[in-house]
């Protein structure tokens, strides 16, 4: 009898393991799962010869067991076990002590009691959605589906994209227990290889239990975990994914998660979206340069505000000055506590809705901004200048294309009013300092965050705060280092020839 093999290269003779080794198999994966009630033993008898198949029914596919596996073994009673032309993906030298991952796969284990080699087949159960569009990066204009739960089924979405052998993708595993399966993403013709192996060492020096979504590991492998800024840009999104990767970026995607992570990315990578280059120049530009200003006026209505009110009263126009008297005059509570009070209640509400179901999640919205608002107005707590002022803010934080940077805008706005409170208009000013400050200390897997304004890149401002026209954004960022600087050699070429 021939050794079993897919490949029908060898043709050494096995040795009989026989009983003794056969059920020294089968117990060895068995005591390694223990009595987990998902662990499936189908007995097969084939010309005389015992087999037995294990597979983890929650994970693999039944269905693909049985076309597989089963129908091409009894069509064909005359070949061997490794002879069998079998339709899934197999492993004809698979040892005992790799039988375990295999399985917490979804691939199915044949032992055969006469081979001296197992056998694994790809069954894994197709548990990944539809792709849909997801809901926190809409666009009007281009692609409409996103990313899924697979692994495999994301990286073939940005395999179609870019029909390129320069593509590059390393797996990785992390979590003892989870052993979730992680894949490196870049373009090796354009990347910085360094950040590839900077990255791709955080990644082997991990040590952990589990990696259960993409924030346990951005606060991993990030350069400082302890700051407000994002470090990583997230997207759903395979058509933002291959734009990125085609700048020189490398994308990180795990299994079971519909996030991809970007890095490494600059601050103004945060105010970035699809429709920008999907619109006209005007267009796309001036809605960037909406969505910063809506950044700058929801970090600092409010502080500004607390300012006005407590010390710099003078600047209010003559014209208006009545009115923001009559408003604040008779309120029991300070500027400060006042914001503080419905800054509180806008965070609220706006957690109480995402976390209920759809439906009741935009009732609470509705009581939350008009019962609520007109009560705490009419009992005379706060000032009805002050509800213009947060929902302003909250309106200008809701324009930020990031869910990151957003939260980031929130939680800074607070120490800021109390800056104002304190010192006015100094100490806004500080607080800025400091912020600025820190973003120009900042990195991104070892790369400036605060690029292309420091260190000022000129180059760089043609996509940062507002968009050049695409044929003039000729250079990729200069703070990655990448490889192949140039993005288009030579465009627009039809107009010299139509003068």
């Amino acid at each position: 009898m021939k050794r079993p093999s897919f490949n029908h290269e060898s043709n050494e003779q096995p040795s009989d393991i026989g009983n003794s080794a056969f059920e020294s198999r089968i117990e060895f994966i068995k005591n390694a799962f223990g009595d987990t009630g998902d662990l499936l033993m189908l007995p097969i008898l084939y010309q005389q010869e015992k087999g037995i198949l294990f597979y983890l029914e929650t994970i693999s596919d039944s269905e693909k067991i049985k076309e597989s596996i089963l129908v091409p073994l009894s069509k064909n009673p005359e070949l061997d076990f490794g002879e069998i032309p079998y339709t899934a993906e197999t492993k004809s030298k698979i040892m005992l002590e790799d039988t375990i991952n295999a399985l917490l796969q979804g691939n199915t284990i044949l032992i055969a009691q006469r081979e001296d080699y197992l056998f694994s087949f790809n069954t894994k159960k197709d548990l990944s959605r539809s792709p849909n569009e997801p809901d926190s990066e809409k666009t009007v204009r281009g692609s409409h589906f996103g990313f899924v739960e697979s692994l495999s089924t994301n990286i073939g979405f940005i395999r179609q994209g870019i029909e390129s052998k320069h593509l590059r993708i390393n797996y990785h595993r992390t979590g003892q227990y989870t052993n979730t399966q992680i894949a490196v993403i870049y373009m090796e013709s354009i990347a910085n290889l360094t950040l590839v192996k900077r990255l791709e060492k955080r990644l082997q020096t991990l040590s952990t239990d589990m990696t259960f979504s993409p924030g346990y590991l951005e606060e991993l492998i990030e350069d400082q975990p302890l700051s407000p800024f994002p470090h990583v840009l997230y997207t759903e999104r395979p058509d933002r994914a291959i734009a990125q990767l085609m700048e020189g970026r490398i994308v990180v995607m795990s299994e079971g998660s519909s996030d991809a992570l970007v890095l490494p990315v600059s601050f103004f990578s945060f105010f970035q979206t699809t429709d920008d280059y999907n619109s006209r120049i005007l267009t796309g530009s001036a809605f960037r340069l909406l969505r910063v200003a809506g950044f700058v006026l929801s970090l600092l209505l409010p502080a500004i505000y607390i300012a006005v009110i407590g010390f710099h009263f003078e600047i209010i126009p003559n014209e208006i000055l009545v009115l923001v008297k009559n408003s604040v005059e008779n309120i029991p509570f300070p500027p400060l506590i006042e914001a503080m009070i419905m800054a509180f209640t806008i965070e609220l509400i706006r957690e109480a809705g995402i976390r209920l179901p759809s439906p009741i999640g935009q009732t609470i919205g509705i009581v939350g901004g008009l019962i609520i608002g007109d009560a705490i107005v009419s009992a005379g707590l706060v000032s009805n200048i002050m509800v213009i002022v947060i929902a302003l803010t909250s309106i200008s934080s809701y324009s930020i294309a990031s869910y990151e940077m957003s939260n980031t805008v929130r939680l800074l706005t607070f120490p800021i009013m109390l800056s104002a409170a304190t010192f006015g208009f100094v100490g806004i000013i500080f607080s800025l300092m400091f912020i600025v400050g820190h973003l120009c200390k900042l990195e991104s897997l070892g790369t400036p965050y605060f690029t292309p304004v420091a260190p000022f890149n000129g180059q760089g401002m043609k996509d940062a705060i507002i968009r050049f026209p695409i044929w003039l954004l000729k250079f990729r960022p200069r703070e990655l280092l990448v490889k192949n600087k140039k993005r288009l050699y030579r465009p627009r070429r039809w107009e010299k020839n139509e003068k």
